[in-house]
């Protein structure tokens, strides 16, 4: 880690998917301790998720409390009704930034196409980020054509790779005429989905790395803190060929077009 941190600063790095209490789940971190450790790194931001509330009051509080950038929003499960417009407004007039279609409750849930077409006339309205959350290739084509004809062009398709999603290098270069692929390091990790790193350093190189993005989507106990979780997973690009100036393009970049 000490060789990584001299070797390649995360300064204006932001992590775009990571976890942290209060939860359902238990966290290795909290909102403020999240933000404190970001800000000691001097990172750019960090985008909170939870997949059962809005984060957008959370991330203001901690943004005041540390000065950092801290950015918050709203996954469309069940606890927050769904696909539900009114949650969506409320996240935004909170701060909210970031709107993920349905994780956990994914294929529990009517995909109504009408439901869909109010939330992406909101997103579009108040310039949010769209992430696809769990949905598979299928929906993911047909959510960015209905976002694209709106106008929307801040989308982050969400862990591709992952089984739960499972896009294949083809889609995922299809998808990226609309969207970032955001890839998680947290899908390499053993209690996960023990993605070989190389598939993602190979899906990054097929792609370019103008269309990714990288984040841990850490938080979880059995993990390090996410900004331990950032180091890990630019170091292990490195290792697998990745160009440093990539991976600014990947850490600081894109994210900062998305949500700055």
């Amino acid at each position: 880690m000490n060789r990584l941190k001299e070797k390649y600063p995360i300064e204006g790095f932001i992590d775009t998917h990571l976890h942290t209490s209060p939860d359902v789940k238990p966290r290795i971190l909290n909102d403020i301790q999240a933000a404190f450790m970001a800000s000691k790194e001097k990172m750019g931001g960090i985008i909170l998720k939870s997949h059962v509330e809005s984060t957008a009051g959370r991330a203001r509080l901690a943004e005041m409390l540390t000065g950092i950038k801290v950015i918050g929003g709203v996954t469309l499960n069940h606890s927050v009704g769904g696909l539900n417009p009114a949650a969506v407004e409320a996240s935004a007039l909170m701060g909210g930034k970031m709107v993920w279609f349905p994780t956990t409750s994914h294929g529990r849930m009517d995909l109504d196409l009408e439901l869909i077409e109010d939330i992406l006339h909101i997103i579009a309205k108040n310039n949010l980020v769209l992430g696809t959350g769990h949905l598979n290739p299928a929906e993911i084509f047909e959510l960015l054509d209905l976002a694209h004809s709106m106008g929307i062009c801040k989308i982050l398709v969400n862990h591709p790779f992952t089984p739960i999603v499972g896009a294949s290098i083809d889609e995922q270069k299809e998808m990226a005429r609309y969207a970032y692929m955001e890839h998680c390091y947290v899908a390499c990790m053993d209690k996960h989905d023990k993605i070989d790193p190389e598939v993602i350093s190979q899906g990054i190189k097929d792609v370019g790395s103008n269309k990714c993005v990288m984040a841990t989507d850490f938080g979880q106990l059995h993990n390090p803190n996410p900004v331990v979780g950032m180091k890990m997973f630019i170091d292990k690009m490195i290792d697998l060929e990745i160009s440093l100036d990539d991976i600014i393009v990947m850490c600081k970049t894109n994210p900062f077009k998305l949500f700055f």
